[in-house]
């Protein structure tokens, strides 16, 4: 990810073998890590149960939030493409009733319909 891309908060994708090492002690028997971004300090993961959210805090960033959202929790989801101008991808994910969606922007070495299907397959299937 870039540092210009990295200071606008957009995302760009982590490799799987990081995100394994990063965050494999927070997996389940039988769940796996099946994509991951990250958005300045923190990280999107989506396993095979659910998604995570990795809220990196504090100046130092030695506390860490970690959100475990169950695929059958969220309601609906939506993804806006880039654009001409507006080169960020953006997806919105909406959590039970909570009326105000989950909402990160992405770079555009981010697929953003790679990552709809992530969340359709989950979601929908």
């Amino acid at each position: 990810m870039g540092i210009l891309s990295g200071l606008l908060g957009n995302a760009g994708v982590v490799p799987p073998d990081k995100l394994a090492a990063d965050y494999g002690r927070l997996l389940v028997e039988n769940e796996s890590i099946e994509i991951g971004f990250v958005v300045l300090r923190d990280t999107f993961v989506f396993t095979s149960k659910r998604l995570i959210l990795v809220d990196i805090q504090g100046f130092t960033g030695s506390k860490i939030d970690y959100l475990s959202v169950p695929y059958s929790k969220i309601t609906k989801f939506s993804i806006e493409t880039a654009g001409t101008f507006d080169l960020d991808a953006e997806l919105k994910i909406w959590v039970g009733s909570d009326p105000e969606p989950i909402s990160k922007k992405f770079n555009k070495k981010v697929n953003i319909y790679d990552l709809q299907q992530v969340l359709a397959t989950h979601v929908l299937g």
